[in-house]
């Protein structure tokens, strides 16, 4: 080693590690930010302008004398008294209340199941369940209606060969019972598979850790899998509210079958689209999309306190 290179070396100790270029950390700021850019002016365009616009729509009314004038928060207070759309929010909170639970139920039973390896043909059986959200909900609306039909459905001429009485799928009685079998058919494979992605997750050692306990199959589902899915369950929870109250596409089209039971104002969703697209009351749309989203947000935030209440107790 010659002294030119000891003392550089004695240098290099004396002071310290070398530290990066601020101009490489600038860089990889930059590098982040346009790696979020996309997704940031995709949110702007899509979800932030059109909430504003709407926002903007809701404080006007269009008149037959004067145009569109300024109204402030009066189509808020017609809203809030407008009983076809309290009506259509009640309707879609009782198909929430019965459809939900049930489907969740379903999708964490044939999670449990398929993750227990105790089915054969395991990968089929989850391709099965699956393949119904794979299927548009226009198409599943149109074939579950032709179900339902009380004149040419399969159930209704079955029941006529048996010499039973025809069963009544789109009275009043049944209607918001079958749209629940449809939304549940659609929905109970995607989350399914939420559920099940869940449970590979869990680590071996658990599994191998109640084994050496003694503990059963039902034993470690209770005590492991099921904590273990909490916030899963939360998600897809989430999800069904959300999911519920924009229920849209299978009234909209079961509407045309029995327009006797379906209104234009049967959900909220579709009382918001028959004012806008029928009855060309687009400022009072976008009132009834506006509170509808507030709704959502309200349900959303009362599931999330719910379960950190029970979590913390």
């Amino acid at each position: 080693m010659t002294a030119t290179t000891a003392a550089s070396a004695k240098g290099r100790r004396r002071d310290g590690p070398i530290r990066p270029r601020r101009g490489g950390a600038r860089r990889r700021r930059s590098a982040g930010a346009l790696f979020v850019a996309p997704f940031m002016v995709l949110f702007l365009l899509l979800f932030l302008a059109p909430l504003g616009y709407a926002a903007y729509l809701s404080l006007f009314q269009e008149r037959l004398v004067g145009g569109t004038a300024f109204v402030g928060l009066d189509n808020y207070v017609r809203a809030l008294g407008d009983s076809q759309l309290l009506h259509g929010v009640g309707r879609v909170a009782l198909f929430f209340v019965i459809q939900v639970p049930l489907m969740l139920l379903l999708a964490l039973a044939f999670a449990l199941a398929l993750d227990s390896g105790l089915l054969w043909l395991a990968r089929f059986i989850r391709l099965g369940i699956f393949i119904p959200y794979a299927v548009p909900s226009v198409v599943a609306a149109l074939m579950w209606g032709y179900l339902y039909g009380p004149d040419f459905g399969p159930f209704a001429q079955l029941s006529r060969d048996l010499h039973l009485p025809v069963p009544q799928f789109l009275n009043d009685t049944w209607m918001l019972g079958s749209l629940a079998n449809i939304v549940t058919w659609e929905f109970v494979g995607y989350n399914m598979i939420i559920l099940y992605a869940a449970l590979r997750t869990i680590p071996e050692e658990l599994y191998e850790a109640a084994a050496m306990d003694g503990a059963g199959a039902w034993r470690t589902a209770w005590s492991i899998k099921l904590p273990a899915l909490r916030p899963t369950l939360m998600l897809t929870l989430l999800f069904s509210v959300i999911g519920s109250f924009q229920l849209f596409n299978e009234p909209n089209l079961l509407m045309k079958i029995a327009p006797e039971v379906i209104s234009s104002s049967y959900t909220a969703n579709l009382y918001a689209y028959s004012l806008a697209f029928t009855g060309q009351q687009v400022n009072y749309a976008a009132t009834v999309s506006f509170l509808l989203g507030l709704v959502i947000v309200i349900a959303s935030y009362a599931v999330l306190l719910t379960a950190n209440r029970r979590r913390t107790s």
